[in-house]
């Protein structure tokens, strides 16, 4: 029981380490800039909506199976290899 509960505090102190460290930093000298949002993403990451997400899908889809299609065809009229 001893040695979960020094196991549990070594990895608290691994973790928040870093959290420590940064807490005692001066603060930087430039400022954070800020994501400006545009009209063409909704979000500021750049992620979209759930709409565009599905309708970007659903074109991915079609897409591949167009080329799927395109392929098989490709294979089934591709001549056969020489006989030497």
């Amino acid at each position: 029981m001893v040695k979960i509960f020094a196991a549990m505090g070594l990895g608290a102190l691994v973790a928040l380490s870093p959290l420590a460290a940064m807490a005692q930093s001066d603060g930087t000298t430039e400022p954070m800039q800020v994501a400006q949002a545009t009209t063409s993403s909704a979000h500021a990451g750049g992620g979209g909506s759930h709409s565009r997400h599905l309708r970007h899908s659903r074109n991915t889809h079609k897409e591949r199976a167009r080329a799927g299609a395109e392929h098989m065809r490709q294979m089934r009229t591709a001549p056969a290899a020489p006989k030497s």
